[in-house]
């Protein structure tokens, strides 16, 4: 599958020599799924994450610099699985309080996957930032909590999570828009 991808992709992204990554999945394709698999317990989820694994190698293009493959391998996938655990969360927190919800006021299904679609776009947009400023966002966004709320939930000043805010909603910002 993976090799089907890679000679189909556009010239245009920059690739590494389709050999070079067609040796890596080669080489560590296996040995990345079981690894993944001892995580997740989960076959095809483990199977499903070393494929967007090499894919994110392929699109960024750095397979001919590798020069251990198993630890970068490793990293990227650490990174999936994080992302993967966060959107689920994510997910598990806006379904619960739908839940919560009176029957008359439940949103259509069509708005409930915009919203979703919302939740993990702000999720990518905050990824990489420090997980207090993360988390400062989330709380006075989600939770509706103001400065002191949040400082003394974080164990900060007041003034860091002003400065939490700005930055997660320049970054915000920045990322969402087109």
């Amino acid at each position: 599958m993976i090799i089907v991808l890679i000679h189909t992709l556009p010239v245009s992204l920059n690739l590494p020599p389709s050999s070079t990554v067609e040796t890596l999945y080669l080489d560590h394709h296996a040995w990345l799924r079981g690894w993944l698999h001892r995580r997740l317990d989960n076959s095809s989820e483990a199977s499903d994450l070393a494929q967007d694994t090499f894919v994110n190698v392929i699109s960024t293009g750095y397979a001919e610099d590798i020069r251990e493959p198993r630890p970068f391998l490793a990293t990227i996938a650490r990174r999936l699985l994080a992302h993967r655990h966060r959107r689920h969360l994510l997910e598990t927190a806006y379904l619960g309080a739908l839940a919560a919800l009176p029957e008359d006021a439940m949103p259509s299904p069509e708005t409930r996957l915009m919203v979703l679609q919302a939740l993990e776009e702000i999720d990518r947009a905050l990824d990489g930032l420090p997980c207090a400023v993360r988390q400062a966002f989330l709380l006075a966004q989600l939770e509706g909590l103001n400065y002191e709320q949040i400082a003394a939930q974080l164990g900060v000043s007041t003034s860091s999570v002003k400065q939490y805010l700005t930055r997660a909603n320049r970054q915000c910002l920045f990322t969402l828009t087109p």
